[in-house]
C-alpha cells in the first residue's frame, strides 16, 4: 500500500469524498438493498453541498470533529472518514470509505486509527458506528478492529 498521508479534509476534497462514498455504498449495498435502497443511502450521505458544508465547520457544530482523508503519494484522495463525539465519552464514526479499487490496502485501518486518535483527544472512551444493515459487509472490518455487535446494526468498542 502506498499511502502518503491522512489529514484533515480541505474544501477541495469534497468532490472526491462524495464520489468515493457513493461508489462504496453502491458496491457494498447494491445487491443487499437493491438499486433504490442503495441510491437512497447515496442521496442521504453523499450530497456534495452537505459534504462541503461539513468540511467547512469542523468544531462548528457540537460534537462534530470533521472529515479526514487518506491520500496517495500523488495527492489523490483514496479514502475518507467522518466522526465526532456527540455525547460525553462516546465517539461515533459517521462514515468511512476507501476506493473500491484500493480495498484491503490498509486505508480504512489508517483512517479509523486517525479518527480514533482525534476522538480520544476529545474525551472519547467508547466508539461506535451504526451500519445500514444487520449483516453489513463492513462488519468483519470493524470486528477485526475490536468492535462488537451491540444491536443488529450498531457496533462499538472501548477505547
Amino acid at each position: 500500500m502506498l499511502l502518503a498521508d491522512v489529514r484533515t479534509a480541505a474544501p477541495g476534497d469534497a468532490t472526491a469524498i462524495s464520489r468515493l462514498l457513493a461508489e462504496g455504498i453502491r458496491d457494498a449495498y447494491g445487491a443487499i438493498l437493491g438499486g433504490t435502497g442503495a441510491e437512497r443511502l447515496v442521496s442521504d450521505h453523499c450530497a456534495l453541498p452537505r459534504i462541503r458544508a461539513e468540511i467547512e465547520i469542523p468544531g462548528g457544530a457540537p460534537g462534530w470533529l470533521g472529515w479526514l482523508v487518506a491520500t496517495d503519494p500523488d495527492g489523490a484522495v483514496v479514502g475518507a472518514v467522518s466522526g465526532g463525539v456527540p455525547v460525553p465519552a462516546e465517539g461515533e464514526i459517521y462514515a468511512v470509505c476507501a476506493s473500491v479499487t484500493r480495498r484491503r490496502e490498509g486505508i480504512g485501518t489508517a483512517l479509523l486509527a486517525a479518527a480514533t486518535e482525534r476522538m480520544r483527544a476529545h474525551g472519547a472512551q467508547f466508539q461506535r458506528i451504526t451500519l445500514p444493515v444487520g449483516q453489513d459487509p463492513a462488519l468483519p472490518f470493524f470486528e477485526h478492529h475490536g468492535f462488537t455487535l451491540l444491536t443488529p446494526v450498531r457496533v462499538g468498542r472501548a477505547l
